[in-house]
Parts: structure tokens; sequence; C-alpha cells
């Protein structure tokens, strides 16, 4: 789910930060595209953690909490690209910055930037970018997907829309929406929508996302599929809470496992404090039929809040399943295709972040990059930074 911070977004009045963090321009024009854009490498030269991407500037009306809710993926090319929620000044609307690294994730500029195109709102939270590893409709193979939630400055409508570039993310256009749904408050009894998560499977495109829309639930998770990114089916459920309506699972993130299932993880607030469940099935279209496990790691944790979870190649046929919770710098590794007893805790010099995501270096199974962008409100310094980690250094 969205968390406190939408909540006191809405409610408090939104002043002024000062940080003594490092600053990007905003009055510098975005990075000249480069025909081909040329990679410098697919790996950073070096291990590091907490290199800051982007820092708001002080002193100009930048809201709490300033950036949150981070994204990135590595394209085909070897090109990073990161994205976050910008609680820039309104007017103008609010958007989704595209910051673009050639070199692995050391250095980052701004290529690009995801605008509402139509609904006149902003694309205020929750971006999630996807490479298309085939083509989908007229969407040829390698188009980049941006799927958000816009929503008014009021927070009385979330919208989930979704947005194509063509061009490894400089220009952006509207393709298509997705679900429509109330206020953007996590309060059982409202009915917006949340937390867009995108997967290809047998031809189709499916977006995953959390729905208060049906009165049964306070909260359920929910997919949509499409074949041509314009027509959408109606929506089947993944995750309901069955017998209480105080549950709220959310913030679903899938992962394929090499004996074809897929790890579907989220949080499940409402009933048992935002502890990280999963299900694991071979059908990405049929979780609600999945068997159901929540995490205890083997110090004994269970960890909570906004998860996200990758594959990595690295430790032979199984591989190894790394997983990210809010309230921890730590990832839970397991290398036992999610068998329940089989989570290990590790630390990372990475600091924890609301929603921080993770992403395996395509050319080196053994570097794990994370991105975040700070806490919930109240936060006055938040900033995106990133990381790339040896895994085998931290013992995995």
């Amino acid at each position: 789910m969205k968390g406190g911070y939408l909540l006191l977004s809405g409610l408090l009045s939104l002043a002024q930060v000062v940080t003594s963090a490092p600053t990007v321009n905003l009055a510098q024009p975005l990075a000249v595209r480069d025909e081909p854009t040329k990679v410098v490498s697919s790996v950073p030269s070096t291990t590091f953690s907490d290199k800051t991407i982007f820092s708001p500037p002080t002193d100009a009306g930048w809201t709490d909490p300033r950036v949150l809710y981070a994204r990135m993926i590595q394209l085909e090319s070897g090109a990073l690209l990161a994205t976050w929620e910008n609680y820039s000044p309104e007017p103008p609307l609010v958007y989704y910055p595209i910051y673009q690294s050639l070199d692995g994730g050391l250095n980052w500029a701004e290529i690009g930037r995801v605008t509402d195109d139509v609904n006149g709102w902003g694309n205020r939270y929750q971006p999630f970018l996807y490479q298309l590893p085939q083509a989908i409709g007229d969407f040829p193979a390698g188009t980049i997907l941006c799927a958000g939630n816009s929503l008014p400055s009021d927070l009385k409508h979330t919208k989930i829309d979704v947005y194509a570039s063509r061009d490894q993310g400089f220009t952006w256009e509207f393709v298509s929406s997705v679900a429509s749904g109330g206020e953007g408050r996590p309060v059982n009894g409202l009915t917006p929508v949340w937390e867009p998560f995108i997967l290809t499977y047998k031809n189709q495109l499916i977006l995953y996302y959390a729905d208060q829309r049906d009165p049964a639930y306070g909260q359920k998770l929910s997919h949509q599929v499409t074949t041509n990114l314009l027509e959408w089916s109606d929506p089947v459920n993944d995750v309901v809470t069955v017998g209480n309506y105080e549950g709220r699972p959310g913030m679903p993130v899938i992962a394929k496992l090499p004996n074809c299932n897929y790890i579907f993880t989220y949080e499940q607030c409402g009933t048992d404090g935002c502890r990280i469940h999963y299900r694991l099935g071979p059908d990405p279209l049929d979780f609600i039929n999945a068997p159901d496990y929540s995490i205890r790691s083997d110090k004994g944790t269970r960890p909570s809040s906004s998860p996200y979870v990758v594959w990595s190649s690295l430790g032979g046929g199984n591989g190894t399943i790394i997983l990210s919770a809010a309230t921890t710098d730590k990832i839970y590794v397991n290398k036992n295709l999610g068998a329940a007893d089989s989570w290990i805790e590790f630390n990372t010099p990475q600091p924890r972040a609301y929603t921080r995501a993770l992403m395996v270096y395509r050319d080196d199974p053994n570097l794990l990059g994370i991105i975040g962008a700070g806490w919930l409100p109240p936060s006055a310094v938040n900033y995106v930074s990133n990381a790339a980690i040896d895994l085998t250094a931290l013992g995995v």
C-alpha cells in the first residue's frame, strides 16, 4: 500500500525544505541525445554505495518528501535508466524524470520527462520502468514503458496510465489507461488504485496493481492483461484477505525463477503488520490459487513493508532470489527456489528506503544494483541514490 505518507501529503501544509545534500540545477537543459546512445560500460568500474543521483535544490519550494519511490532498469544496450516520484513545485505539473547512466550507475544525466499528457493532473506517484522483451501490438521489442499513477494535487482521483518511449527514454508518448480509481489515500472504504508492476507472459503484457475498488476488501491485488497495449482485460484477483476486510495486501513485485515458477511478493498490511508475504506458482495469471508464505530469515527476522524481489543466476542451477524490504538496509536471500525455510539475511551498505528497488546487472550476476529515494514524510532530506554491490563480498 502507499503507506502513511499519502495521508500526510494530503493533510499537511507542505513547506519548503533546506538541505546540504548535493543538488542538481533543474534549469540545466536535458542531456542532448547521442545517436546511438554510446554505453561506456554495462557494469561500473568499481562497486559503490549511496551515490547521489539527484537531490532537490534548496529553498526552491519542493514539498515533503521531495523525492520518493525510485526505480531503475538496465536496457539491452547496457544503459541504465532511473526514475522516481518528484515533489517539485507546481505549476508546472509534477512528472517522472528519466535519468540515464552509460557507465553502470556511476554518473547520471537527465534525458527525458514523462509528463501527464491526458489528465491535467500530473504524473505523481509510483512510476515503474520496463523494456519490452518482445513486440506487443505495434510496439517493437526494445520499447521502454513507464507505468505510473496520475493524481491531481488534491488526490481526489487515481489513474494508472502507460507511456512508451521508442528512443531509449528521451521522448515519451501516452499509450493507454489501465485502471481508474477514487481518492488517493490509504484508507479502507476509499477506492484508489496503486503501485503498478509489469511482466510479459505468453505474448501478453500483465500489469499488476493494488486495488481498493472492491467493496468486499479493504485492499486486494489485481492484474489486467493486454495483447496490444491499447485494450485491457477486466481485472482479475491475485491476492485477497479472506474473512477480514481490514487486510491490505499491497505493492506487488514478481520475478521468474529457473524452474519456471514465478515468485510474487507483497506486503500484508492491516492483518500482519505489513510483513512480507510471497506466492510461488508456474502461472503468473493465477496467483490467486498459488500457495502463500511469509518470510522468516535465518535470524528470525520477519521483514516488512514495500518488498522488491529479483532473481540472479549467481550460485548454480537454482540461482539466487534476492529481496529487499523498506524497514532495513538488509537483503534477504534464498538459494532454494523460494523454500520457506531457506531465507538468509545479509547487511548491505546501501541505506534503507521506502520501496527500495533492486536490479541484477545483465553482464554480471554477482553485481546487485540498488536504488532508493529516502523515507516517508516528514522527510526534509530525501535524495535519490544508488549502489552497485558485490554479492559474493557480502557472503551471499
